[in-house]
């Protein structure tokens, strides 16, 4: 065990010291590698079984601390070189006294503890170790379980299809230059229980979900069956209320029947947790699971990337073998802030090309009249038959798009070009912040907020909800932080200071001042309001006032008393912004030095912006997101591709 250099103590009034840490997990504890909840959990464990050795209580603790950084399990040799702490200041893990990895596993071999392998039956202990990875036992079992689960869709029989009514429907649906991935997205989608519609925002993945609910409901009237049973989901309200309303808005322009058109019009989403439903007197189960399915034949989940391990577990098992199965989502998006990278780990290596056994390739090219270029599967699997990766961008201009396009290969060369090389879309302030006389370099962000503001205030107090809306959506400032000198709530204020100094009559001081914009940050079904919706207080009356939303074209209006959750959004994380878009988007790096600053924050909030784009940041701050992609210990994607 190498001891190295004196390890600082951290301040012994900080809540995240452990008074019961001692050992090594006391030395784990002061540096901030480990909480005084992993501490605790692991001691606790250790007592129940008289488990002495240090090692193994410190690697039951590092297995605790795995799952609240949304890793699944830790891997015993490479810990060392990945384990990090959220600092002020930089601190040197080198000099920790680390385990042997070949000791440390003998050790937990040893353990009254561990279960060792896949095969060990001995299904009472927490912990599970695999080679040198550590799991609780709990999240290898949920990651076995989605694997299977997954894999049984994928493999099953094909739906019953008239292939004359499916070749028809996508020549209809897609006429003209239509984009190819989308067909094939489409006819996928109807030859296999279990489909991924994947790709960035703009690519069309809602576009193509609409036209895949209108063929299964060409093919039940061909087939001379009832209507499908469909089921739209997402993992927060916001997100599912914006499946819905495009599923709606593309069912208006669709060529179809009246009679299918009302069928995609009559859809409703809902949250995964209202789709399968609570049970009554549990916090971890669901009232549909493998012993009560859902009755849907057809199961679509929109925002997959935000879908943790433990709800994709949920959902799986709750899906009828017979039914099918479809994910949208960005694998290049934030993840879940909850264990697991499931999106990623599903569509694996098909994120590049589409690797298609022979049978599927040929069967796709028979529905959509056309060749298909893919790889061949990995060895020994036909998983990425049921995968499309979207990859023409229809909605904002080409230089965001070869910017994100950059940032998702982790190509941080190419987006340093593309940063100056679309003046018209992207304007790239490389500035840091916290340097003095910084303000004047910011005056293109300041000059949009505070027009955005301003237009929202006068539409507010015109009345003129819909205006006012659609104010709120041209400019949206986004943090990686909510708190600190990049953080939400020092660029709200420093936002509305902007406004107070031109608006002569605002007053900030009063909680629902006309033209205040909202964000909800709890779910409140009573009001059909969702955490990441967002309002605007306008004057209804000359002497009353409203908190005004909109949900598909309509307006949805509250006394603001009624408002149990909202804070005022002049800024907001990149985290809440995922679903979202906004006509100019600023985005603030933080220092390199921040956890937050990785690949996909940047890749997500550079996608929100659907014109024009301000990045605010130093040259290294971007190379440093660029080239730090989060990466998340997860044994998924070998479960599903190997």
């Amino acid at each position: 065990m190498s001891t190295g250099a004196t390890i600082p103590v951290g301040d012994p009034h900080d809540a995240r010291r452990s008074t019961r840490a001692t050992g090594l997990l006391r030395t784990f504890n002061e540096i901030g590698v480990l909480s005084s909840a992993d501490v605790h959990v692991a001691n606790r464990m250790a007592e129940l079984v008289g488990e002495e050795a240090e090692a193994v209580r410190l690697a039951a603790a590092l297995a605790v601390r795995g799952p609240r950084l949304g890793h699944v399990f830790v891997d015993l040799v490479n810990v060392r070189d990945t384990v990090s702490v959220e600092a002020d200041e930089p601190v040197d893990l080198s000099a920790l006294p680390w385990p042997e990895p070949e000791m440390w596993t003998a050790a937990l071999m040893a353990s009254a503890l561990v279960a060792v392998g896949e095969e060990d039956p001995r299904t009472d202990r927490p912990l599970r170790l695999l080679h040198t990875r550590l799991y609780l036992d709990r999240y290898w079992r949920e990651e076995r379980r989605v694997a299977a689960d997954l894999k049984q869709l994928s493999d099953a029989e094909s739906p019953q299809v008239q292939m004359r009514t499916l070749v028809d429907g996508l020549q209809r649906l897609f006429t003209g230059d239509a984009d190819v991935r989308q067909r094939q997205a489409a006819a996928t989608a109807m030859l296999r229980r279990f489909a991924v519609i994947a790709g960035g925002p703009g690519t069309g993945k809602t576009t193509t979900v609409a036209r895949i609910l209108a063929l299964g409901a060409e093919q039940a009237a061909a087939l001379e069956a009832r209507p499908p049973l469909v089921a739209l989901a997402a993992p927060t309200g916001k997100a599912a209320a914006r499946l819905q309303e495009a599923v709606h808005d593309e069912a208006v322009r669709l060529p179809v029947g009246e009679e299918i058109r009302s069928q995609l019009l009559a859809l409703s989403a809902s949250t995964l947790h209202r789709l399968l439903g609570w049970r009554p007197g549990s916090h971890s189960r669901f009232a549909h699971d493998r012993d009560n399915r859902l009755p849907h034949d057809v199961v679509i989940v929109d925002e997959t990337s935000m879908v943790s391990l433990w709800l994709m577990a949920r959902l799986a098992e709750a899906v009828r073998p017979d039914a099918s199965l479809i994910l949208l989502g960005d694998p290049g998006q934030l993840t879940s802030i909850e264990a697991g990278v499931v999106l990623g780990d599903i569509v694996g290596p098909a994120t590049k090309t589409l690797r298609l056994s022979s049978s599927a390739r040929s069967l796709l090219a028979e529905a959509t009249g056309s060749e298909v270029a893919a790889e061949d599967p990995l060895p020994g699997t036909t998983f990425g038959d049921g995968i499309v990766v979207l990859d023409r961008v229809h909605r904002y201009g080409g230089g965001i798009a070869s910017l994100a396009e950059a940032i998702r290969r982790g190509d941080a060369d190419a987006a340093i070009v593309a940063l100056s090389a679309a003046p018209d879309e992207i304007t790239w302030l490389p500035v840091d912040i916290e340097q003095p006389g910084t303000e004047a370099d910011l005056h293109v962000v300041r000059s949009h907020a505070v027009a955005a503001g301003r237009a929202v205030i006068d539409a507010a107090r015109a009345g003129a909800a819909h205006d006012a809306l659609a104010a709120l959506g041209e400019f949206r400032l986004l943090c990686a932080h909510r708190r600190g000198p990049h953080g939400v709530s020092v660029w709200n204020s420093r936002q509305q200071e902007w406004l107070e100094d031109v608006v002569g009559d605002l007053d900030l001081e009063q909680r629902d001042y006309v033209g205040r914009p909202l964000l909800v940050t709890e779910n409140d079904y009573e009001l059909g309001l969702y955490n990441g919706d967002t309002g605007v207080v306008v004057l209804s009356t000359p002497e009353h006032f409203s908190a005004v939303f909109e949900r598909g074209g309509q307006l949805l209006t509250f006394s603001p008393l009624r408002l149990a959750a909202v804070e005022t959004v002049y800024a907001m994380t990149v985290h809440k912004s995922q679903g979202s878009q906004f006509d100019t988007a600023a985005v603030l790096l933080p220092s390199p030095t921040s956890p937050l600053l990785t690949r996909e924050l940047l890749y997500t909030a550079v996608t929100r912006a659907r014109k024009r784009l301000i990045l605010v940041g130093m040259e290294s701050a971007a190379r440093t997101a660029i080239e730090r992609p989060a990466v998340r210990a997860s044994g998924l994607r070998e479960r599903l591709w190997q």
